[in-house]
């Protein structure tokens, strides 16, 4: 397997990964009228307008196996000085193989590289208790708690998770603009 900087000719595969990723992590976390129907053309607008605002894909980062798209990590700086890895995935039937702890380590290495001294962190849904026991097992530390709103039109509790690069107490008491986080992408 290898790792490499994703580009626009990745688009549709990531977003067709991203889809299916969500159907199966999400069974019975999300509405199902939401993963059974336009879930591949909410992605595909979302990997459109994210390769639109940004032509080099900086933060994209794909795993290949022979050559077929296996999972992917996509990060983005934020205004408060940390580095959010919006997406990690591995490909249905493939999770538990070692996708998402190298493509994790890949993210950490690249936020420290490109932007040294910030914290990485992530969200996930309360509920995804495979990701949450994951993202435990790697080191992430639980930061906050949220209530996930996702833009078509549903709630749903989640965690955030902080590595921080200078390993010092990363415990923070979330103020109520903290508490509408946008939910996992």
């Amino acid at each position: 397997m290898r790792i490499r900087a994703g580009t626009r000719h990745d688009t549709e595969p990531v977003a067709a990964l991203h889809a299916d990723s969500w159907r199966t992590a999400y069974a019975g976390i999300m509405p199902d009228t939401f993963l059974e129907g336009a879930l591949l053309d909410d992605r595909l607008t979302v990997w459109r307008g994210r390769f639109a605002a940004d032509p080099s894909a900086t933060g994209l980062f794909v795993a290949e196996d022979d050559g077929e798209l296996v999972g992917f990590a996509y990060l983005m700086p934020r205004p408060d000085g940390r580095v959010l890895l919006d997406n990690l995935h591995a490909r249905p039937g493939r999770t538990r193989s070692g996708i998402g702890g190298r493509l994790l380590r890949h993210s950490l290495a690249w936020a420290a590289a490109t932007h040294p001294g910030r914290p990485l962190y992530l969200e996930v849904l309360r509920d995804n208790t495979p990701a949450v026991a994951f993202y435990e097992r790697q080191g992430g530390r639980r930061t906050a708690e949220r209530v996930c709103r996702f833009e078509q039109g549903f709630e749903l509790p989640g965690f955030e998770y902080t590595w921080h690069p200078t390993g010092g107490d990363l415990r923070r008491t979330s103020s109520p603009s903290d508490a509408r986080g946008r939910g996992p992408e």
